[in-house]
């Protein structure tokens, strides 16, 4: 693949990939030989062809999550030499290209790591407790008919723009693989703070912070200690900024609730 760069040449490769049956299987790291990769692909297009290799000699290819492969859906769960989506700041792994490595890298790739994201196969895990953290709150309510105009209710721009900022997280996980504690607060804080910021969620204000949180716990993730390695690894730059939002709502909560656990 000559890619759009006609001076790139192609890589030789190690990959170190991380192979699991199921999530009640034990899973090891196996070392695979890439050739031929053109700087210019993606890095998910370079797992494409390890599994078109596999397949040519009769192997079971390596699963992983995707999806648009343009970083907004969040399925690409990639830990890469060590760090969330790879050595790139501020980028997915279907974002990355293979010009950020250079001919003849090892390269360490593995699953996110956190009890609540359990391997479902190889690199692809299970981030369905995202999916029931948003279901106990992370919604507001709405009349049915007609669409209503969208500047019925006025809303300042500093507070559009910073709930703006909070919707921007596509729900990929990287803050807790990245957290040593496997905490999920960095992504409940955003979706607490996108509807706890505008009008339209002041509706369930109160039972929102407290259910999802309740959730969270639920799903067995760690509790946040303000080390702050989720937001530095994120791939969309959600601010910690949003915890200190979360915390606050939950706090006014608690203090006028009647929900005492």
């Amino acid at each position: 693949m000559a890619g759009s760069n006609p001076n790139a040449k192609p890589m030789n490769l190690t990959l170190k990939v991380w192979r699991q049956k199921n999530r009640n299987t034990e899973g090891k790291i196996v070392d695979y030989q890439v050739k031929d990769i053109s700087p210019e692909m993606s890095f998910l297009e370079m797992l494409d062809v390890l599994n078109e290799d596999l397949l040519r000699k009769g192997d079971e290819p390596v699963a992983f999550d995707h999806d648009c492969r343009e970083g907004i859906c969040g399925s690409c769960n990639l830990f890469i030499n060590g760090r969330a989506h790879g050595p790139e700041t501020g980028t997915t792994t279907c974002q990355l290209h293979m010009r950020k490595f250079s001919d003849g890298d090892t390269i360490v790739i593995e699953p996110w790591r956190a009890n609540a994201f359990p391997v479902n196969r190889d690199l692809s895990v299970d981030r369905s407790a995202f999916d029931r953290i948003i279901q106990a709150g992370g919604y507001v309510s709405v009349n049915t008919g007609g669409t209503p105009d969208g500047n019925e209710i006025p809303i300042p721009k500093e507070i559009a723009d910073r709930a703006f900022e909070a919707a921007t997280c596509i729900g990929c996980g990287a803050c807790v693989a990245s957290c040593k504690n496997a905490s999920a607060m960095l992504f409940v804080s955003a979706k607490v703070s996108q509807l706890a910021l505008l009008p339209q969620g002041h509706v369930e204000r109160k039972t929102r912070v407290e259910n999802m949180v309740a959730q969270m716990d639920k799903e067995g993730f760690g509790a946040c200690t303000n080390i702050g390695s989720c937001a530095a690894e994120c791939p969309v730059g959600i601010s910690l900024e949003n915890i200190a939002i979360l915390n606050r709502e939950f706090l006014a909560a608690k203090a006028t609730s009647n929900n005492l656990v």
